[in-house]
């Protein structure tokens, strides 16, 4: 201890100005205390052995305070014990700093040898080795892990690691192994899915340019539709018109055919009448013919009477010229009869003549008719079916618009997919792996092939 003292004499009379080391005997050790009287009560209070760290002028010192007692058990005096422990305390600073800046990541800072020996030595030596082997373990990791933050997939751990940093090494290289793999398959795999999207987006163009057309189309055939269906509907009125107008013209000719049945039925009665009237006639033209002749023979028979027939011969006379007028008018009578019988016939031949004509017009007409309405009905179903195929022809134009907005959806979806696939394919170009030249004309032909 009094050693210690000389090598810290100076430095403790700047505190202690009295202080001399070699007149340490009947000093009190409360001097060498920050607080003496707090030194002192703690002496006064010990019962058992005191253990504090002192700072002795740039010195620290382990000092153990013990109390002697006597056989009753009373405190005769104390027992101080000194040790010095400024180099430990410099190591174990050195130490506790090192560690700290190691936990904090900072593997460059070393343990002093200078001025050791020993324990203390061996201790900074062997904490220095540990700090180069974790530093160098480290910095292998670090160097692999900068390698595939730059994308380089082939960097890989080597040296003759030991224990924990093998199995990190091990393990480490594993993972890169893994990684390349994944990145390998990811490059094929968005290749590949580039590829698909660029042909699905060429697809729904082409798709979308059709559906495009389609639905021109289906609205130039919807505007055609419209038109038609108002010209059969337009039919179908006058279809029905039309019909209206032959049933009426049926009726018509039938009331024809029945004027014309009873216009033949009476010029047939009116020709029976006409040959009645000419028998008659015959019958009244033979009477004068007889009494033309009776005239005749009276005349002859007054003649030889001679004078007492004469005015017999003049009645006969008379009766003769009226006779012979009446066979005249009679003969002029008959010849206008067989006129008119013959017109009469004629006129009967050309009413039933106009009578079967007219029943051949009823038949037509009725057949007309019948034509007619089947037209009709024909032109309403056909407008019926006209609309309905408009329907039709109306909601696949709709759906085709509608269709063809999906298109472009997709469309737009298959271009954005390409170009997604696009940015999938540069971001693992910047990986390097094995095999690297083929693996680089492919997406840079990927690329080309987008842009």
């Amino acid at each position: 201890m009094q050693r210690l003292l000389k090598d810290v004499q100076e430095q403790l009379r700047a505190h202690l100005p009295s202080f001399d080391a070699d007149k340490l005997i009947d000093t009190s050790i409360n001097q060498f205390h920050a607080v003496p009287k707090d030194h002192e009560r703690m002496l006064e209070q010990l019962s058992g052995t005191n253990v504090a760290q002192i700072a002795v002028g740039d010195r620290i010192v382990r000092q153990v305070v013990s109390p002697v007692l006597n056989a009753a058990g009373e405190r005769m005096g104390f027992v101080v014990e000194w040790a010095d422990r400024t180099q430990e305390v410099q190591v174990e600073e050195e130490v506790a700093r090192i560690v700290q800046a190691a936990a904090a990541g900072d593997l460059s800072e070393r343990v002093g040898t200078a001025g050791k020996q020993g324990f203390l030595l061996q201790l900074a030596q062997q904490l220095n080795m540990l700090l180069d082997n974790n530093a160098d373990g480290l910095s292998r990791v670090s160097a692999l892990l900068s390698s595939l933050s730059q994308g380089d997939l082939t960097a890989r751990m080597d040296g003759d690691l030991q224990g924990v940093f093998a199995t990190i090494r091990d393990d480490a290289n594993a993972t890169a192994d893994q990684l390349a793999g994944i990145v390998r398959r990811i490059k094929d795999s968005s290749l590949a899915i580039n590829s698909a999207a660029t042909e699905i987006a060429t697809g729904n163009s082409d798709l979308s340019r059709r559906t495009e057309q389609q639905a021109a189309a289906l609205e130039e055939t919807a505007a055609s539709m419209e038109e038609l269906t108002a010209t059969v509907k337009q039919n179908a009125d006058n279809a029905d018109q039309a019909n209206r107008l032959v049933l009426n013209a049926a009726c018509v000719a039938a009331q024809g055919g029945d004027v014309v049945g009873r216009v033949v039925s009476t010029m047939a009665d009116i020709d029976a009448s006409s040959k009645r009237i000419a028998e008659i006639i015959s019958v009244i033209d033979g009477i004068a013919f007889q009494t033309n002749i009776l005239a005749l023979n009276a005349a002859v028979e007054a003649a030889r009477a001679g004078e007492q027939g004469r005015g017999f011969a003049v009645v006969a006379s008379e009766v003769r010229t009226l006779a012979q007028r009446s066979a005249g008018a009679a003969k002029e009578i008959k010849h206008l009869i067989e006129d008119s019988v013959a017109r009469i016939g004629n006129g009967a031949a050309l009413a039933s003549e106009a009578g079967s004509t007219m029943q051949q017009v009823v038949s037509s007409v009725q057949r007309v008719t019948d034509i007619m309405g089947e037209i009709t009905s024909a032109s309403r179903e056909q407008a019926a079916g006209i609309t309905q195929v408009n329907q039709t022809v109306t909601q696949m134009d709709e759906t085709t618009q509608q269709n063809a907005a999906l298109v472009e959806e997709a469309t737009a979806a298959a271009r954005s997919m390409e170009e997604q696939a696009a940015q999938l394919v540069d971001a693992v170009a910047v990986f390097r792996l094995e095999q690297e030249d083929r693996l680089s004309t492919l997406l840079a032909n990927a690329r080309h092939a987008y842009h």
